[in-house]
């Protein structure tokens, strides 16, 4: 199965695990007295909006270059990262808002079954977290990994409902604000994982140079290939599920072009053999020179 099949699967878990969770918090925290289920119920039905931008977004940019895309179009997925992150943070501001006026304004003790739910709702929130997340290492999709995130920012929101309420019934009249604390607590919890979601979706949109484990792998699987003697410069992008290369490789000085030009495409060849994460590869074929290759063998 291609990563871009596996992340769609992946969401498409998301999406429909979402679902459920709303309608079951929602109907917990109205029946149950507590606005912490209640403010859970709203990051889950963002949730469900943002995992369906994540299938659109993966579904965009799963689609094969173009005369106008030679690159594809992977570079809208961290585009799409930043709306789920932004319904995140609209979500996480609607929480705040809503938990500082119950906290202002008396109300009754929650139910004690609500714990109940949201041990459940914890432990299945927890599950698909490590899940979805483990699926967006293997396919390098930072849309994948946001909403991954997305359910531990869940799991943490009922972790803080289920403080507070156990806090509300345990301490009884006078304590009903406590799960209302637990909201507002858990409000500020998105918004930090809101900022860890969004900055890796920055660098890739900067081109920022992140990826010095993958700059090791290319560095040595070059020297396999016959007629490299070493390299210089390496730069990568991240573009969607797939990693651009621009790479100087060092050949003898004394070939000619066509000689040159082969062992360019033969580097070209085993870079996206051996390495699977590579998309397009740009070999720039530098002449031997002993001091050349020197300070290039010290950057390895």
């Amino acid at each position: 199965m291609s990563n871009e099949k596996k992340a769609i699967k992946a969401t498409w878990f998301s999406l429909l695990g979402n679902v459920g969770l709303a309608l079951l918090k929602t109907a917990a925290g109205i029946f149950g007295n507590s606005y912490a289920l209640v403010a859970d119920a709203i990051e889950s039905t963002a949730d469900i909006f943002s995992s369906f931008l994540v299938l659109l977004g993966l579904k965009y940019t799963s689609r094969p270059a173009d005369d106008n895309h030679p690159y594809g179009h992977g570079r809208a997925e961290p585009l799409f990262t930043f709306l789920i992150v932004g319904f995140l943070v609209t979500s996480a501001t609607i929480i705040a808002i809503q938990s500082i006026k119950n906290i202002r304004t008396p109300h009754e003790l929650p139910e004690s079954w609500t714990l109940l739910v949201l041990l459940v709702i914890i432990i299945w929130k927890e599950a698909c977290f490590r899940i979805v997340l483990r699926r967006s290492k293997e396919t390098n999709s930072s849309s994948l990994k946001a909403d991954a995130w997305h359910h531990r920012s869940d799991a943490i929101t009922s972790v803080a409902a289920f403080i507070g309420i156990t806090l509300s019934l345990t301490m009884g009249k006078g304590y009903e604000a406590a799960d209302d604390w637990a909201a507002l607590f858990a409000s500020g919890i998105i918004l930090y994982n809101s900022y860890l979601i969004f900055r890796p979706a920055l660098g890739e949109i900067m081109d920022e140079q992140l990826y010095d484990e993958l700059v090791v792998k290319i560095r040595n699987t070059s020297l396999t290939v016959q007629g490299v003697l070493g390299t210089e410069k390496c730069y990568i992008r991240k573009t969607g599920m797939k990693y651009h290369v621009d790479l100087h490789a060092i050949v003898d000085g004394s070939l000619s072009v066509k000689e040159g030009h082969d062992i360019a495409h033969r580097l070209q060849d085993s870079l996206r053999d051996k390495v699977e994460e590579i998309g397009h590869v740009f070999v720039h074929i530098e002449p031997y020179e002993p001091k050349e290759l020197s300070e290039a063998q010290k950057k390895m």
